[in-house]
């Protein structure tokens, strides 16, 4: 199955809500636990017990990993492996964006299923150029694995770039920006797909209004719901006639319950309930 089917059939089995493992110094102290590659190993350890195959979508932030050199990747590395197969997709949050044989590597060390670390999917950074993106697409496609581009971020420096003005768009009229034209490209390379694309975007639930056409016939990460001040109704006002394509992302909303397990899984049924509510 591809990652576009694998996608809807995890959102109808479980509901649309992705938990971001973000395990920062502060949160592990919360949980009390150290700030060091012990602490780090229990806190991911917990988190697959208590999401894996109980959570459509899980995703590991790779540099509250990365903090703690190898010891710290040994642990994403087994986080991720621990966690696929489960019925939870692994999307896997590292940003990467580079060119030719570098991307290249990048693409077969987190999407190649052969590889030690392959994920689902993974986020990436087309701020390079769409097109520097392709080894990504095509190591994404030979495995049945997903890509979230980022396009349109709520952090505040992002519409510096993400809503500069190209031009005329590809019809010769109208001004395209930047996000306009990475949702326009992402939406050529989902055509046809059914029940929709593995070729994602990833679309802040804080960036206010969106006036770019989201319909690009694939999966829309949507990170700062919840503790970040994302809302189910600004969800529904942001996607309207795409939000069954929609994967809310939290991240402190659901992890503040910890270390216990069950109180973890009742925080995301409680998230799940409120946006299939919606």
């Amino acid at each position: 199955m591809t990652f576009g089917s694998r996608a809807r059939a995890a959102m109808a089995a479980y509901g649309p809500a992705c938990v971001g493992i973000d395990p920062h110094a502060s949160l592990l102290a919360e949980w009390g636990l150290s700030d060091d590659v012990e602490g780090l190993d229990r806190f991911a350890t917990i988190c697959v017990e208590a999401f894996a195959g109980k959570v459509a979508f899980i995703k590991p932030q790779s540099a509250f990993f990365e903090r703690f050199g190898a010891r710290g990747v040994v642990v994403l590395e087994r986080t991720i492996q621990d966690l696929r197969h489960t019925g939870s997709l692994v999307v896997l949050d590292v940003k990467r964006g580079d060119i030719g044989s570098t991307a290249a590597a990048y693409a077969d060390a987190y999407l190649d299923e052969d590889a030690p670390m392959a994920a689902d999917a993974i986020t990436v950074s087309p701020f390079l150029g769409f097109g520097s993106l392709q080894p990504f697409f095509d190591v994404a496609e030979r495995n049945d694995a997903g890509v979230f581009v980022l396009a349109l971020t709520s952090n505040k420096e992002g519409p510096e770039v993400q809503h500069a003005v190209l031009g005329p768009d590809a019809g010769g009229s109208g001004e395209r920006t930047v996000a306009g034209g990475i949702l326009a490209q992402l939406s050529a390379l989902n055509a046809g797909e059914h029940p929709m694309g593995s070729f994602g975007a990833v679309v802040g639930a804080t960036i206010g209004d969106a006036d770019e056409d989201l319909a690009i016939n694939g999966p829309l990460l949507v990170p700062g719901f919840g503790a970040q001040g994302g809302t189910v109704d600004d969800i529904r006002r942001l996607f309207g006639t795409v939000i069954d394509n929609v994967i809310p992302s939290t991240s402190r909303g659901v992890l503040s319950a910890g270390p216990d397990v069950q109180a973890l899984r009742d925080s995301v049924a409680r998230v799940n309930a409120e946006l299939v509510g919606s």
